[in-house]
């Protein structure tokens, strides 16, 4: 494998081969460049810092840095691209269409893993031979043959993640890959001179993502950043792929607290006296958060349409928010609010002054009945800093959870055209992210975009937690919860166990052993459940306390999955994560499903066990103590 680098300006040719308008790469703007510096391979062979830079004639420079064992993880490599323009021989402005964060050249490969993503249904792993691709070299290495892959707009993960891994069958090693991109970004996989593969990423180009970048003199561009980890199994790799994010864990959440959001409870209906009896209903139960949901603003009739106009409602609320937050404080829990601050709703006072909204083609860009705040302009970022940051401290909010239920698609008005004015808009978000932190320094974020649209690393380093799905009640949320360890922590993954009165055992160990795989979050007919369930419910909290710290800290080293289909899976899913002398291992089964049992996977001595998985539809999780110590995972 060769680390290298890539980027294309405009007026400089594109490369033949028949992929022009498939990839930017292999331009005459790399032809054109000259190694100046290569120290990549031996300071990398010495765990140290390495780099590589080019530089043309007119001093265009593209520096590319790769740093090892990225916050500690041995093998995880973080990539950090550059384009400047020194201006020492050409004084005009240069445009930029493509920068690659990272480019891998000569790689071994005959399977490619992507993670695939919809609504509700995040996270499937789609695996592929370069057969399947038809990415072998033409017969005389003329035509180059690609797979370009990514998404276009401000949900990231629509479609799929920023995330690729490579498979070498005949070594046994894998590589992993995610991109730290919040708008546009692409992968391309590129097969030409040889029988192996070229992979690079990075922002959305200017064929797929619309994007184009205008350097003047003395200006330098940083590329989003990329990591690449090594190992010999694709657990192992997206294991350290997902330690060497660096998520901005609040103080207060560093327990794994159990949560209980009210939505599945009151459906968009909070009021004062709904969340005090859910409160009183949950207090002392060991719940360490209660979150207020959509709906405390606006008018009862419309709250969904009247998103940007964050006046409390006062016949919900009377008094605003502060009495409900004091309460459930009172009970000690920590309160939390919803919002979705960077949108605007059809009946906000808002929604038709649109030069504080963000542009396309000269109007405001509106997706269904929804626009969106120009998030650069300093007259929003006041006027959210008063309806947000500051409802939150003079309210005595603790937690914020941030939705985003639309996507800006190709991108917005901005000199330098649509892509660059996405790009910039979703920074600017992310600056009011680390404003919301710097402000109240101890508060859990939450990050959701209708579920999990947003699960991106560095959406994901800006926030304590993230909502995993909107798959609230469906089948598929213990399959959608094992998928995520892939690609996010499951200290950060939200997974909602939804309670209903209706429920019988199999359905509560369903529910609630799905929460074993990520963060608990619980939700539904809290005040209507039996004592017997509510037994049940208590079992599972105390489970999840005791498993809590292999959650956080361990590795997930087993997924057996037997089912393609989240609609209607078939079979069963066995998950073991481990953790020093520890091994937590959770069976869901599905329909026409077959028994399993611990000990088909771990060798040791059961400690306790919640649930039981006896028929179709049911599940049962276990604590085992291991007969080695996995304290390096």
């Amino acid at each position: 494998m060769n680390i290298s680098a890539s980027m294309k300006l405009v007026g400089d040719a594109y490369a033949g081969g028949f992929s022009c308008g498939a990839t930017m790469s292999k331009s005459q703007t790399m032809e054109q460049m000259k190694v100046v510096k290569d120290t990549l391979s031996q300071q990398l062979d010495r765990d140290q810092c390495g780099e590589l830079v080019l530089q043309n004639e007119e001093g265009i420079v593209l520096r590319t840095v790769v740093t090892p064992n990225l916050h500690g993880v041995k093998q995880a490599y973080q990539v950090q691209t550059s384009v400047t323009h020194s201006g020492q021989s050409l004084q005009k402005d240069v445009v930029l269409e493509m920068v690659a964060s990272f480019v891998l050249e000569k790689l071994s490969a005959t399977r490619l893993y992507r993670m695939q993503s919809f609504w509700s249904a995040e996270g499937k792993l789609r695996i592929e031979t370069i057969n399947d691709l038809h990415l072998e070299p033409s017969w005389n290495r003329c035509g180059l043959r690609y797979e370009k892959f990514g998404n276009t707009g401000s949900m990231p993960v629509r479609k799929y993640f920023p995330f690729l891994a490579i498979e070498d069958a005949n070594t046994g090693k894998f590589l992993g890959i995610q991109l730290y991109c919040a708008s546009s970004w692409q992968m391309e996989i590129l097969c030409k001179d040889d029988a192996t593969i070229d992979v690079q990423g990075g922002l959305g180009d200017r064929d797929f993502g619309h994007w184009t970048k205008t350097l003047h003199p003395g200006e330098t561009f940083l590329a989003p950043k990329a990591v690449f980890a090594i190992g010999n199994s694709l657990e192992e790799v997206c294991d350290r792929l997902v330690k060497a994010q660096n998520p901005k864990i609040s103080p207060l959440d560093e327990s794994m607290g159990i949560l209980f959001n009210e939505y599945c409870t009151t459906w968009g209906n909070p009021s004062f006296e709904r969340v005090k009896s859910i409160c009183d209903k949950i207090a002392n139960k060991g719940i360490d958060y209660l979150i207020i949901d959509s709906g405390w603003y606006g008018k009862s009739d419309g709250w969904w349409n009247s998103i940007g106009d964050w006046q409390v409602n006062q016949e919900r609320f009377p008094g605003g928010m502060k009495p409900i937050a004091d309460y459930i404080r009172s009970q000690n829990m920590i309160p939390g609010l919803w919002y979705e601050m960077e949108s605007v709703g059809p009946t906000s006072s808002h929604f038709h002054d649109t030069k504080h909204l963000v542009q396309k083609d000269g109007c405001a860009l509106t997706v269904g009945p929804k626009r969106f705040w120009d998030m650069e302009d300093a007259w929003v970022r006041s006027y959210l800093q008063k309806e947000v940051i500051d409802q939150l401290k003079q309210s005595g909010f603790g937690y914020l959870k941030v939705d985003y239920n639309d996507t800006m698609g190709i991108g917005c008005d901005d000199p330098d055209g649509f892509g660059e004015g996405l790009r910039k808009k979703v920074l600017a978000t992310q600056s009011f992210f680390q404003k919301i932190r710097e402000e109240i320094p101890d508060i859990v974020i939450e990050n959701c975009s209708s579920g999990g649209h947003r699960l991106e690393p560095s959406m994901m380093e800006l926030c304590s937690q993230a909502s995993f799905s909107d798959a609230h009640e469906t089948k598929a949320i213990p399959i959608i919860a094992a998928n995520l360890h892939r690609v996010i922590a499951p200290k950060q993954s939200q997974i909602w166990a939804v309670l209903r009165a209706t429920d019988d055992d199999a359905r509560l160990f369903y529910s609630l052993a799905a929460t074993f795989l990520g963060r608990m979050c619980l939700s539904g007919d809290i005040d209507h459940l039996s004592k017997h369930q509510w037994d049940v419910v208590e079992q599972a909290i105390a489970f999840y306390k005791r498993v809590a710290p292999i959650i956080q800290s361990g590795m997930t080293t087993c997924m057996d999955v037997h089912t393609s289909s989240y609609n209607a899976p078939c079979g069963e899913q066995v998950v073991v994560r481990r953790y020093q002398n520890e091994a937590l291992v959770v069976l869901h089964r599905f329909a026409q499903s077959k028994a399993r049992d611990w000990n088909e996977y771990v060798s040791g001595k059961l400690l306790l066990s919640f649930g039981e998985a006896k028929t179709d539809w049911s599940a049962q999780a276990w604590l085992i103590q291991t007969n080695e110590d996995a304290s390096h995972c």
